[in-house]
């Protein structure tokens, strides 16, 4: 039951994002086209701003994973992939800044119960471990941000390991945020079907990953 817990969130975001969507084109009948025209109207500066707003998500606690929607619905796979991919990396970098600056006083990671065997590994091999949590959500985005600049990894590892653990995901949400720019309904459930099982994916293997990665707590 705890572990379904985390995957109420992602759910929610989903379906809120799809009513959203649903209203914007049916009720106020605004499609991609004009809210592409909106965003693009900021000209060069769209990216970049896109970019600053999911750098500060962990500060302000925004949920990125609606900028990841938005970035696939107004900018298509390509380069809504890119930018995704670099918004993610910047509010990774983030994290990890003001993990290694202001330590515990943070997040009391010394509270968690796998704390003790996280240390120990991710001090052993700071890219292995990371890339492996990006890929599987055992430790939430930012947390695992924060950790790895608490617990000093190299930020040299800590950036490709995260850029390559979030691959997957991101190139789902840019496809399912296209897809909902196209309005495709078949296309639609094909997105949502591939992110729900690369979801249910990592829902079968986290008590594998956990035992491998020592989370014995």
């Amino acid at each position: 039951m705890t572990q379904l817990k985390k995957w109420i969130k992602p759910a929610i975001v989903l379906i809120l994002f799809g009513i959203a969507a649903y209203i914007v084109r049916f009720e106020f009948n605004l499609g991609k086209d004009e809210i592409s025209t909106f965003v693009k109207s900021f000209g060069w500066w769209s990216p970049f701003i896109f970019f600053l707003i999911y750098a500060l998500g962990p500060i302000v606690f925004f949920p990125t994973s609606i900028l990841s929607l938005v970035a696939g619905f107004v900018y298509g796979v390509w380069p809504g992939f890119l930018y995704i991919l670099l918004g993610a990396t910047g509010a990774a970098a983030t994290g990890y800044v003001m993990g290694r600056f202001f330590g515990d006083s943070l997040v009391k990671v010394q509270n968690f119960s796998w704390s003790e065997q996280l240390f120990t590994k991710i001090d052993q091999n700071g890219f292995l471990y990371v890339l492996i949590l990006r890929l599987t959500p055992i430790v939430g985005f930012d947390l695992l941000s924060y950790v790895a600049g608490i617990t000093r990894v190299k930020f040299r590892s800590f950036i490709p390991a995260s850029m390559i653990g979030m691959f997957p995901g991101t190139l789902l949400y840019s496809y399912l945020g296209a897809s909902l720019g196209t309005g495709n309904i078949k296309q639609i459930m094909l997105a949502v079907s591939l992110l729900l099982a690369l979801m249910a994916i990592t829902f079968l293997f986290r008590e594998r990953i956990k035992r491998w990665l020592g989370f014995t707590g």
